[in-house]
């Protein structure tokens, strides 16, 4: 498929990035702890790495991931090739897995800024445990968002596709790199 064709699919679709610390807002459901009635990612809202609640009903196509140099340098680049297209990625830092994120946000906004990062990162959540962040403990029991042997994150680098209603679409492992949710969007276009 031609990149002028994907852009015109796409369109209105957002594809956002995220990984997750305590201390974001909750849901836009009742409460913190009635994440389960949410029906979509865009019921849920998260602090920004500047500290600004966002509601995430913003945004449409969305991939949970982790951060690395390679995440990092293939997000770039995704969001260079599919910007003109809609392609919004969000980034949640998370300092679970071997406190690879010890940082404070401002620290990694900087640390960011040196891979040209032009897409919406936001503060460090938890993605498990009961600190977890309401957006991630709802991923996680969706249909399409259950993990292998068990639910939890198993590292930083796992990802989820959100489809523009703001439902799972796809979980993917820690080992796949975020290149190949390029080839997974023609089919969910």
């Amino acid at each position: 498929m031609n990149l002028g064709r994907l852009c015109r699919l796409l369109k209105p679709a957002l594809l956002c990035g995220a990984v997750a610390a305590p201390g974001l807002a909750g849901t836009m459901c009742a409460s913190r702890d009635d994440w389960r009635c949410a029906r979509s990612m865009h019921e849920f809202s998260a602090k920004d790495i500047d500290g600004h609640i966002v509601n995430l009903d913003k945004y449409r196509w969305a991939l949970a991931w982790g951060k690395t140099e390679v995440n990092y340098t293939q997000l770039v680049d995704l969001h260079a090739r599919y910007a003109e297209c809609g392609l919004r990625i969000l980034a949640f830092p998370c300092n679970q897995f071997g406190k690879q994120e010890p940082g404070s946000n401002e620290e990694i906004k900087e640390f960011a800024a040196g891979y040209n990062v032009k897409f919406d990162m936001f503060s460090k959540i938890c993605v498990n445990g009961d600190d977890a962040h309401p957006l991630w403990k709802w991923m996680k029991i969706q249909p399409k968002g259950k993990g292998i042997l068990g639910n939890a994150i198993k590292w930083n680098f796992t990802k989820f596709l959100i489809d523009k209603n703001g439902c799972v679409v796809k979980r993917y492992g820690p080992m796949e790199e975020p290149l190949v949710i390029e080839k997974d969007l023609p089919h969910y276009f």
